[in-house]
């Protein structure tokens, strides 16, 4: 045998060695974790694969498209839940090519008075010392959903089809829709306009003036 011969053979039982050994470690580590977590391990990893993380990347280039300067004394806020059920294709093929979803809303409605709307001809000061000011109408300045907390509770969707992929998309524009109808129902606009009069009151009395009159200004149509 010669000597490059007995180098290579030399070398190669250094590397069955090497990777009977890699082979073994491997082994004693799997025997301590035990089968249920290697099993857990190999699980996770093909959930990995079949459902991935979303990755998301925002675009750099920011537009602005309008800026405005706001003077909106928010006085009331209500926070409103609301079951909204949508559905299409509800005939006698249901099974096959309906689509139908609960969505559970949870969202917020602000209102408030614009202060700028007001004019300098809205407040009037007596010689006795007494203040009139006619406050704008209240409007709900916000009506949108809390996408945290809101959710789809449950979808049944015919069998050779995926869905509509815009039935959710409608029922949380109609859930906008409904929470700020269920706020002005239960008077958040007259909350509002309630709150914003004993707010101005104290504010001018804060002042030194000893008789106050708030006056509602007409509303926006």
């Amino acid at each position: 045998m010669t000597k490059n011969q007995t180098t290579i053979l030399v070398i190669g039982f250094l590397l069955i060695a090497a990777l009977t050994g890699w082979g073994i470690v491997t082994a004693i580590q799997n025997a301590v974790r035990g089968p249920t977590e290697v099993g857990a391990g190999v699980a996770t990893r093909v959930q990995q694969i079949i459902h991935p993380t979303p990755t998301i990347y925002p675009d750099p280039t920011t537009i602005v498209l309008q800026v405005r300067s706001l003077a909106r004394l928010e006085t009331a806020q209500y926070t409103v839940e609301k079951v909204i059920t949508a559905e299409t294709g509800q005939g006698a093929l249901a099974t096959l090519f309906g689509d139908r979803l609960i969505f559970v809303a949870h969202g917020e409605v602000i209102a408030g008075v614009d202060m700028s709307r007001m004019a300098q001809s809205d407040v009037t000061v007596s010689p006795e010392g007494r203040v009139t000011v006619i406050v704008p109408a209240a409007e709900v300045f916000v009506a949108t959903l809390d996408n945290e907390k809101s959710y789809v509770y449950d979808r049944e969707t015919g069998l050779p089809t995926h869905g509509d992929m815009n039935l959710e998309t409608l029922a949380r524009q109609a859930a906008e829709t409904e929470i700020e109808k269920a706020a002005r129902e239960d008077g958040i606009i007259k909350l509002a306009q309630d709150n914003a009069a004993a707010f101005l009151e104290r504010l001018l009395k804060s002042l030194g003036f000893k008789e106050v009159v708030i006056l509602q200004g007409t509303p926006l149509p």
